[in-house]
């Protein structure tokens, strides 16, 4: 003899725990920044932020990624779209190629399968002069950074080295009574 099937009635999932703190504006700005990109189509910002150097400063004078299209539920075989000033444009399509190779070698993958190019206005951001304060590297300071390959890191300590520079202030060691 079976049973009969008992009749079971499907409990709703709970909702999830919100957390009754205040969050660090960093802690989201992530985020922001990742759903804003990906509404522009762009799945890495450091693409934007790493053009030059993807392609290299000659083509990202001239050039810049508006967006990342991909097939509907994919994220390979896409489409780079690029604003590209003037009469460049046949240049950068002669090296299409060339910039899908490097894209795809920056992702891992095969993400980009083509490029499309849009004539516009490449801005690029100026980068900020140092404070008039600064003093200018020394010979040696300067000749001692000139191995560095990347551009940010390079940045980052010649700034570094033009504070310590400009710095009277020598430190002091002393007792504490």
């Amino acid at each position: 003899m079976t049973k009969p099937p008992r009749a079971t009635t499907r409990q709703p999932a709970p909702a999830p725990q919100r957390a009754l703190r205040a969050r660090p504006v960093s802690e989201l700005l992530p985020d922001v920044g990742r759903a804003t990109f990906r509404k522009f189509g762009f799945v890495q910002h450091s693409i934007v932020s790493r053009w030059v150097e993807i392609v290299g400063e000659r083509y990202a004078r001239v050039s810049m990624p508006e967006s990342i299209r991909f097939p509907q539920g994919k994220r390979e075989q896409g489409v780079l779209h690029l604003v590209v000033a003037g009469a460049h444009a046949p240049t950068m399509q002669h090296i299409a190629p060339e910039i899908v190779e490097r894209v795809n070698r920056f992702f891992g993958y095969a993400a980009v399968a083509r490029l499309a190019i849009r004539h516009g206005e490449v801005k690029r951001p100026e980068k900020a002069a140092p404070p008039p304060s600064l003093k200018p590297l020394s010979e040696a300071m300067g000749e001692s950074l000139r191995g560095i390959g990347d551009p940010e890191l390079k940045a980052v300590l010649e700034a570094l080295a033009a504070g310590v520079a400009a710095s009277d202030d020598r430190p002091k060691i002393g007792r504490i009574d």
